[in-house]
C-alpha cells in the first residue's frame, strides 16, 4: 500500500496536460509565514518562562467570511498589563506541601553511614532514614507532584579504632535538587478575532469563484507554509480551524441555533481524492472532548457547497462551547486542498435556511495597466499615453435570493503615501450587465475603461512607485460590509510581469534540451540585465538541474533568432527564494547589458528532461504569451495551460545602483582548473575558500561531490562535463576528460 501511495503522489505531482508541458503541485508555501512565535525553550523539559494564552469568550452571531484575517496573533510580553504569572517549585515539604529552600539537595539513590573495624578488618553500612517529600515533574503545567523517598546526598565514613572525626563524602551531581518554574498567563481580549489558531491559510488565489471575496485553504503544509511532514507515504489529519470558546449556554434546542458554512474542494489548488476529507467537529466542555459532526470526501468538482448544522444536543450549550474543521489528506506539501468560507453560527435559523445574502467582491481588483502587472518606471513615465487599462474586471456576486438594486455605483481610487491621487467611478449598469438589478445567487464579471482620465503622474519623483489602490462596490440592502471594498497594489519598479506575485502550481516543459519562451512587448527598445524568476519546490528535487537563460528576438509571432544565451560553461540552476513576490534575479554573465527591440522572449534551455519547477500564476491567464519546444531543434508551441509563467525580463534602469548587485555576481573570481583536459586528476586552484565541488554530465545529472583541491575523474567516460561551486549557480566550468 505504501508502494501505491507513493505512486499515486508522484503521477499527481506531474499532472500532465501533454507530453511536453505539465504542472506539478507546489510542496512548499513561500507566501506564507505565520504572525504567532514560540517562545518555548527549545529542547527544554520545563514550562519554565513559556505562556498560557486564555482566550476571550465570543457571542454570536459568529461570522468569517475570510475577506480579512481574523487569527487571533500572540504577543509574548512578559511585563505587559494584562500579563500574570504563577511560580511553582519542584520540591515541596511532604507534610506542609510548602516549597522546601532553594539549595536543597537529595538524591533518589540509598546513601549510608560506613562504620570500619580496622582491628577486626570489617566494616558495617547502616543506610540513612529516607524522607518522603513531594517532587513535582515540570515538563507541562501545572506540576505533576508524587511522594516521593528521598535521602541526603551524601556517604558519611567512620573509624572506631581512631578518635578522628567522621568523613563526610558529597555527591558531585545529586539528582534531586530544588528548582522553580515560572508560567506566564495573558488574557486575550478581541472580539475581532475569532480563531485560536492560524494552521490554515487565508488568500484570495485558490478559490475558484468564490461567493465573497477570500478564503481559509487547507492543504497538507503548515502554518509557516512547509510540509507537515516531507514525504509522508500515509495520510493523515493537517491542519486545523478552531474557534475561540463561545458562550451558548443561554439556548437550547429549540433555539435553533445553525452553523452553516461553504466548501470547495480543489479550487486553483490540488484536487483531493476520495480517501482525503474536510471534517467538522464540536467541542463539549463538560466532558473535555471532540465529536465528529460532519464530513465531506474530496472530489474532482470545483463548486462551492453549502454545509448547514443544527446544534440539538445538550452537552453543547455551554459558555466555552467550540468547533473546528480539519482536513484529511497528504502531509507532504501542498496537496488535497479544501477552500472553507462564510462561516456563520446564529440562531432563529432553520433546515431550509442556508442564504448568504450579501453582496461581495469574488476577487480583488487586478492591474489599472493594459498587459501588465508591473513596468518600470521609466519605461511608463516616457510613454504614459494610452497604458492605462480599457478592460479592469470587476468580478462580484449577489449573494441574496432575489434581485437587489444597485442604486450606488462603485469606485476605484488611487492613493500614494495616503494621498488620494485619482478616482474612476463604476456605474451600476455595467456592473449588473447593463440591469440595475442583480439576480440572486449570481456572479457577474464586468470589464471598465480606465484608458481615459486619471493616469498614474508620470511626474512623480523617484525611481521606483507604489501606488494604493482601492475599489469599492456597494448594494443598499443590510450585508457585510468588509468585503465590498478591496485593496490592491500597483507597482513601477525595473521589470514587467503578468503574473500577481504568487505561485499555485509549479510549470515546465519536459524532455532533453527543451526550451521555455514568454512573449513580451516592452514600452520602449532599452537593454536587459537579467531575468527575475520563482522556482518553487515540488515532488522532485530539480534543486541540481541545469539550464541557460536564453534571449529571442520575434518572428512573426514565435521566438525568433538567439539575442542572448549563457555559455554551456555557464550554466543556472533553480534557486528558492522565500516570502510573497519574492524572485531570484539572475543576472546576465559579466554585468552584460543585452539591448532588445520592444518585441522579444526571455527563458531557457535545459539540459535533462526534468520539468524544472518555475512558479505557475492560475489567477493570471496569459497563456498566449507562452512557448515550449520538446527540443532545442524543435518547432515552438503555444502552450496550452492557462496560466502564468513567474518569469520577467529586468531592465537597465535608474534602479541599477540602487540594487546594489552583489559582488559575487558582479566578479569574475579568479578559479583555475587544471589540467583540462585531464586523463585522471583534476586540481581545483582559487584566491580563496572555495565550498563543495560539484561535477555533472552535459544532461545536468549530478555525478561527483568533493570538499578535495584534487578530484579523481580517471574512471568516468571520455567527454565534455560541467564543474560547479555548491550553491553558486553563477559560475560553471567546462571539464574535458581524454
Amino acid at each position: 500500500m505504501r508502494i501505491v501511495f507513493f505512486c499515486i503522489l508522484l503521477l499527481r505531482s506531474l499532472n500532465f496536460f501533454s507530453q511536453d508541458e505539465s504542472l506539478g503541485v507546489i510542496i512548499k508555501n513561500y507566501a506564507l509565514k505565520s504572525e504567532n512565535t514560540c517562545l518555548e525553550k527549545a529542547g527544554s523539559t520545563s514550562f519554565d518562562s513559556t505562556f498560557i494564552f486564555v482566550p476571550d469568550t465570543l457571542t454570536l452571531p459568529f461570522v468569517d467570511d475570510f475577506s480579512t484575517n481574523k487569527f487571533q496573533t500572540y504577543t509574548y510580553d512578559y511585563s505587559g498589563s494584562g500579563t500574570t504569572f504563577i511560580k511553582e517549585y519542584k520540591l515541596l515539604d511532604g507534610i506542609t506541601s510548602n516549597p522546601l529552600p532553594q539549595n536543597t539537595q537529595y538524591t533518589i539513590l540509598p546513601t549510608f553511614r560506613r562504620t570500619y573495624n580496622i582491628g577486626a578488618n570489617t566494616h558495617q553500612d547502616v543506610n540513612f532514614t529516607p524522607l518522603n517529600i513531594k517532587l513535582g515533574n515540570q515538563n507541562s503545567y501545572p506540576t505533576v507532584y508524587s511522594t516521593t523517598a528521598v535521602y541526603p546526598p551524601y556517604y558519611i565514613y567512620d573509624t572506631l579504632d581512631f578518635p578522628n572525626p567522621s568523613d563526610t563524602i558529597w555527591l558531585t551531581n545529586p539528582d534531586v535538587l530544588q528548582d522553580s518554574a515560572t508560567q506566564f498567563f495573558t488574557v486575550i481580549n478581541n472580539a475581532e478575532k475569532l480563531w485560536v489558531n492560524d494552521n490554515v491559510y487565508q488568500n484570495y488565489r485558490y478559490a475558484v469563484e468564490p461567493w465573497t471575496l477570500g478564503v481559509a485553504t487547507f492543504d497538507g503544509l503548515d502554518r509557516n507554509g512547509k510540509a507537515y511532514s516531507l514525504g509522508a507515504l500515509n495520510p493523515s489529519y493537517a491542519d486545523f480551524l478552531t474557534s475561540k470558546p463561545i458562550d451558548i449556554s443561554s439556548f437550547t434546542a429549540s433555539d435553533s441555533l445553525y452553523l452553516s458554512f461553504l466548501y470547495q474542494a480543489g479550487g486553483f489548488g490540488d484536487t483531493p481524492e476520495s480517501i482525503d476529507s474536510l471534517v467538522l467537529e464540536f467541542y463539549a466542555k463538560d466532558l473535555n472532548q471532540w465529536f465528529r459532526i460532519w464530513s465531506v470526501s474530496g472530489s474532482a468538482s470545483t463548486v462551492f457547497n453549502i454545509g448547514h448544522q443544527k446544534i440539538v444536543d445538550s452537552k453543547y450549550f455551554k459558555d466555552g462551547f467550540q468547533f473546528r474543521f480539519k482536513n484529511y489528506g497528504s502531509l507532504a506539501g501542498g496537496f488535497d486542498h479544501f477552500n472553507l468560507d462564510y462561516v456563520h453560527l446564529r440562531i432563529a435559523s432553520g433546515h431550509q435556511d442556508t442564504i448568504f445574502k450579501d453582496f461581495a467582491f469574488v476577487y480583488p481588483i487586478k492591474s489599472l495597466l493594459k498587459d501588465y502587472t508591473s513596468v518600470p518606471w521609466d519605461h511608463y513615465k516616457n510613454n504614459f499615453n494610452g497604458k492605462m487599462s480599457n478592460s479592469v474586471e470587476v468580478v462580484v456576486r449577489n449573494g441574496s435570493n432575489q434581485a437587489e438594486n444597485n442604486s450606488t455605483p462603485g469606485k476605484t481610487e488611487i492613493f500614494q503615501n495616503n494621498t488620494l491621487k485619482g478616482m474612476f467611478n463604476f456605474t451600476g449598469q455595467s456592473l449588473a450587465n447593463n440591469d440595475l438589478n442583480y439576480s440572486p445567487f449570481t456572479t457577474y464579471s464586468s470589464l471598465h475603461d480606465f484608458s481615459s482620465g486619471y493616469h498614474f503622474d508620470e511626474n512623480t519623483p523617484g525611481d521606483q512607485q507604489l501606488f494604493d489602490v482601492k475599489s469599492t462596490a456597494q448594494v443598499i440592502y443590510p450585508n457585510l460590509n468588509v468585503n465590498d471594498t478591496t485593496h490592491t497594489n500597483q507597482y513601477f519598479g525595473n521589470y514587467y510581469s503578468y503574473d500577481d506575485g504568487s505561485s499555485e502550481a509549479a510549470y515546465g516543459p519536459t524532455g532533453i534540451q527543451s526550451r521555455l519562451a514568454i512573449r513580451f512587448d516592452a514600452y520602449e527598445s532599452d537593454s536587459l540585465i537579467g531575468i527575475m524568476s520563482q522556482f518553487v519546490e515540488s515532488a522532485t528535487d530539480v534543486s541540481n538541474s541545469l539550464f541557460v537563460l536564453t534571449v529571442w528576438n520575434d518572428n512573426n509571432g514565435q521566438p525568433g533568432n538567439i539575442v542572448y544565451e549563457d555559455e554551456v560553461f555557464n550554466a543556472r540552476n533553480p534557486i528558492y527564494e522565500n516570502g510573497l513576490n519574492n524572485f531570484h534575479v539572475y543576472y546576465f554573465k559579466d554585468t552584460m547589458k543585452v539591448y532588445v527591440e520592444k518585441t522579444f522572449y526571455i527563458g531557457w534551455r535545459q539540459f535533462d528532461a526534468n520539468r524544472l519547477n518555475i512558479g505557475f500564476d492560475k489567477n493570471n491567464n496569459n497563456s498566449s504569451k507562452n512557448f515550449y519546444s520538446s527540443g532545442n531543434n524543435m518547432p515552438w508551441n503555444p502552450s496550452s495551460i492557462p496560466g502564468t509563467i513567474m518569469l520577467r525580463p529586468v531592465f537597465s534602469t535608474a534602479l541599477d545602483n540602487v540594487l546594489a548587485l552583489e559582488e559575487s555576481e558582479m566578479e569574475d573570481e579568479n578559479i583555475e582548473i587544471y589540467p583540462n583536459p585531464t586523463f585522471d586528476f583534476l586540481t581545483i586552484k582559487s584566491n580563496r575558500n572555495i565550498n563543495k565541488i560539484e561535477l555533472f554530465t552535459l544532461q545536468g545529472q549530478l555525478i561527483l561531490e568533493s570538499n578535495e583541491q584534487v578530484i579523481d575523474i580517471s574512471n568516468l567516460p571520455s567527454g565534455i562535463y560541467l564543474l560547479k561551486e555548491k550553491g553558486n549557480s553563477l559560475k560553471t566550468y567546462k571539464v574535458f576528460k581524454n
